[in-house]
């Protein structure tokens, strides 16, 4: 693996300039415990795989050393939603960031690379399928790469081997820029882990890996007969929380589009205003959504498990899952929204025995 040469003589940033861009742009006088070690190896040009969990301050990993290293740091990220909400945080804390994706016109996409290229913006998030553009990877070889970032990296697990064949491509990509590579996740089983290191091409990488424990969450399961059972737990959890005087936001998780629409319907029916959010309703929608929630308009979203990943919403006082996930993984991730604060907050699951049909019936489709 090559790696951008520096100027020759040009010392390595220092821990105290990464420090110092902390508290310059993100008002915290020190890292958390794993963080400063990482930024120390991206910055030392080595290979680096994050490990920490959902809330741990992940992306300053990347986004502290994207405005130390000479060049780009080009973020993978599998959710327009996701890099929406990173770009917007970023461009708060007074540092130049953009997305290309599909939301944009050719002529703003084009102009947001130019950027890029005369270097007034140095992080630049993009989804894995935009590599598989000519134009894009033609523009992508005038840029001076210094970083490529896989961002909640455990979705080449995930996805990558069914309906995402892009993110097993990203080995190639990451050879070709000749860059180091960091990738951060929040779930990683050991086989998961070797997934990750292996077709991302991770050379020796050095490894942060803190405890997944969340200590400020606390976890509760509500046994529930039926569907009419969980409406009435949902409802009433949601209204104490609303006639206590309960600060924050909710988001509801439901496996299917269908059941989003049902429940978010059954909500304001009933007195709770809620959104639903999922990828049948239009881009704009999505984004409105998304926007009013984020702003605190809209304080309850039912939503798909698109919506969440890497949103960073401090205040977000309860996660119900309205259905069973598919895996312990998907729970720990999506589970993992509520409390970012660190301040105490509920995750509820409501259990019916008939879920597990749901799942099956999943995985026979498959």
């Amino acid at each position: 693996m090559t790696t951008i040469p520096r100027t020759p003589g040009s010392p390595r940033p220092a821990a105290a300039d990464a420090r110092a861009l902390l508290k310059r742009h993100f008002g915290y006088d020190d890292f958390r415990p794993g963080q400063a070690r990482a930024v120390e190896a991206a910055l030392a040009g080595r290979d680096v795989l994050v490990l920490m969990p959902t809330g741990g301050g992940k992306s300053l990993c990347y986004q502290i050393p994207s405005q130390l290293l000479p060049g780009t740091t080009l973020v993978v990220s599998p959710l327009i939603s996701l890099m929406k909400d990173q770009v917007d945080g970023l461009r708060r804390a007074g540092i130049a960031a953009t997305f290309i994706n599909s939301t944009l016109q050719p002529e703003e996409a084009r102009e947001r690379l130019e950027a890029v290229e005369r270097g007034e913006t140095r992080l630049l998030y993009v989804a894995p399928e935009r590599f598989a553009a000519r134009s894009f990877m033609e523009r992508l070889d005038r840029l001076r790469v210094s970083l490529f970032v896989v961002d909640e990296a455990h979705c080449i697990s995930q996805w990558g081997h069914d309906f995402r064949p892009a993110y097993m491509r990203l080995g190639d990509v990451r050879e070709r820029l000749g860059c180091p590579a960091m990738a951060l996740t929040a779930t990683a089983t050991p086989g998961v882990r070797e997934d990750i290191a292996r077709h991302t091409r991770l050379q020796r990488p050095v490894v942060v890996a803190k405890g997944f424990d969340r200590p400020n969450l606390l976890w509760h399961v509500l046994a529930a007969k039926n569907d009419g059972e969980k409406d009435d737990l949902l409802v009433r959890l949601l209204g104490d929380r609303r006639r206590g005087g309960g600060s924050g936001s909710a988001i509801v998780y439901a496996t299917t589009r269908k059941s989003v629409d049902a429940v978010a319907h059954l909500l304001n029916r009933r007195g709770v205003p809620a959104g639903g959010y999922h990828a049948g309703i239009g881009a704009g929608e999505r984004q409105r959504l998304q926007d009013s929630f984020m702003a605190g308009g809209l304080r309850v979203v039912v939503a798909t498990n698109a919506f969440g990943m890497g949103i960073d919403k401090p205040d977000v006082r309860l996660v119900v899952h309205y259905n069973t996930p598919s895996t312990l993984e998907d729970y720990y991730q999506e589970a993992g929204r509520a409390g970012r604060d660190g301040r105490d907050a509920d995750c509820v699951l409501l259990h019916a025995y008939a879920d597990r049909f749901t799942h099956e019936f999943l995985l026979d489709q498959a």
